[in-house]
């Protein structure tokens, strides 16, 4: 069994609870700190913990994601996404600890048409796309050891996916409008964080593709959600460009991941799957939270 000892950043995101629990699953050492606990920005902090600490896999979770934000901060969303990468892809060839990096969908325009590989060359449309791809850059030209895994509409326990916003958007509404145009592939980040502990466990290196199995609109997939779990609102669907934005998004991003599955032994669970064992696992957290379920938290 894998014994190192990991550092998650980014600790309040709904991937690094993900990691989380999946250490603790495994009964794997790890650190988990926020941006208040440790900044990645800051060269010489970060430099001084790592020295100190002497983690044996760092995963990068911390990550900037407001993607309409970023067309009005680019800054923050380099410092972020690019520079802090570039900080751990130094340091961490440095000290000789393992780097895990995450990237998007997004350093893709979404006009090829068919599902994206490993060797498609990269066109983001956005700012945010831009970063991600300058992370990833970063990670793979100047860390030593390192895995770098582009996820794609990432949901998890926490706010910032789309069905937090989908409850949010549906509050004493009786239809809301959802994007028929928009199409890539979920990912759930309970699936996606016991891949990449595999991948580490069996010593992989290198950039895949990672998300669940198929891919749908974010109608399809609001529908799906609202179906699941008995909401009423009606999901009406509407061209993208009826709904103004600020950040252009790719129009079809779903991302092959035939090479990591190839690479490790396994197939990925289809994303309407995922979101059943997700929908399932929240009703069990809301249920002790109110003190009226006691079976143990299982992934």
């Amino acid at each position: 069994m894998n014994k190192k000892k990991y550092l998650i950043t980014g600790a309040d995101g709904q991937l690094a609870r993900a990691f989380i629990a999946a250490l603790h699953q495994r009964h794997i050492p790890f650190e988990a700190k926020n941006h208040r606990q440790l900044d990645i920005t800051d060269f010489s902090g970060l430099e001084d913990y790592l020295r100190a600490r002497k983690p044996d896999v760092v995963l990068n979770c911390a990550a900037y994601n407001l993607v309409d934000h970023a067309e009005e901060e680019p800054e923050k969303a380099f410092q972020i996404n690019s520079e802090a990468a570039r900080n751990l892809a130094v340091l961490c060839k440095k000290y000789n600890i393992f780097l895990v990096h995450f990237s998007s969908d997004y350093v893709f325009d979404g006009c090829k048409g068919e599902p994206y590989t490993e060797k498609d060359a990269p066109n983001p449309v956005s700012n945010y796309g831009f970063s991600k791809l300058e992370g990833e850059r970063a990670v793979c030209g100047q860390a030593g050891r390192f895995l770098v895994f582009r996820l794609s509409w990432l949901f998890g326990d926490g706010e910032n996916n789309f069905f937090a916003k989908l409850e949010k958007w549906a509050r004493g509404e009786a239809s809301i409008k959802i994007v028929q145009d928009e199409v890539s592939s979920p990912t759930y980040a309970c699936d996606a964080a016991d891949v990449v502990l595999k991948a580490v466990e069996a010593g992989l290196e290198g950039l895949y593709h990672l998300s669940n199995d198929g891919y749908c609109s974010r109608y399809e997939l609001a529908k799906y959600y609202f179906q699941k779990t008995g909401n009423k609102v009606a999901a009406v669907p509407v061209p993208s460009e009826t709904i103004p934005v600020k950040a252009k998004r790719p129009g079809f991003s779903p991302m092959s991941h035939q090479l990591i599955c190839e690479k490790l032994g396994i197939a990925m669970p289809s994303w309407q799957d995922a979101v059943d064992r997700f929908l399932d696992q929240e009703n069990i957290s809301l249920r002790k939270k109110r003190g009226t379920d006691d079976c143990a938290h299982k992934k």
